[in-house]
């Protein structure tokens, strides 16, 4: 087995102790198509993976107002209340974090497994939760001074 293939093998590892099932089924995914030499879908998921999943959290955070459990007046209500208006001004903060965090991944790939380690370790050591690899991205964006 290869080395590239032994990374996989080990951060899937990673995510079955860290109890991260996301992390686990993404690094056995990679593995399967890398073993079975479908290897010409990687060009294809760099392009187009980061958006399409993207595209499946929005659905998932937005599916209570498309089935009717968070109403208008719902929404309405966040701008009365000032813990919502200071949730409104961090989801701002965490959208523009995280654009900053995707072009830094597109424009810098080398800095792609260290934020993956640390968000595996982070779920592993601290009981976090995967969502943080275009946040840790923008936030380091901000400490290197890319854009």
């Amino acid at each position: 087995m290869d080395v590239t293939s032994l990374i996989l093998l080990a951060m899937a590892g990673l995510g079955i102790i860290s109890s991260n099932s996301a992390v686990t089924i993404a690094m056995l995914t990679l593995l399967l198509i890398r073993v079975t030499g479908f290897q010409q879908a990687f060009p294809w998921l760099e392009k187009y993976g980061l958006t399409i999943g993207i595209i499946i959290l929005t659905i998932g955070v937005m599916s209570p107002l498309a089935s009717g459990k968070m109403s208008l007046q719902t929404i309405g209500e966040s701008f009365l209340n000032w813990k919502s208006l200071l949730a409104i001004a961090v989801g701002m903060l965490v959208a523009y974090l995280g654009g900053r965090g995707a072009t830094l991944m597109g424009s810098n790939p080398t800095v792609v497994a260290g934020l993956l380690v640390g968000t595996v370790l982070g779920v592993a050591l601290f009981r976090g939760v995967p969502v943080g690899p275009l946040i840790a991205a923008g936030l380091l964006s901000l400490l290197i001074g890319k854009s």
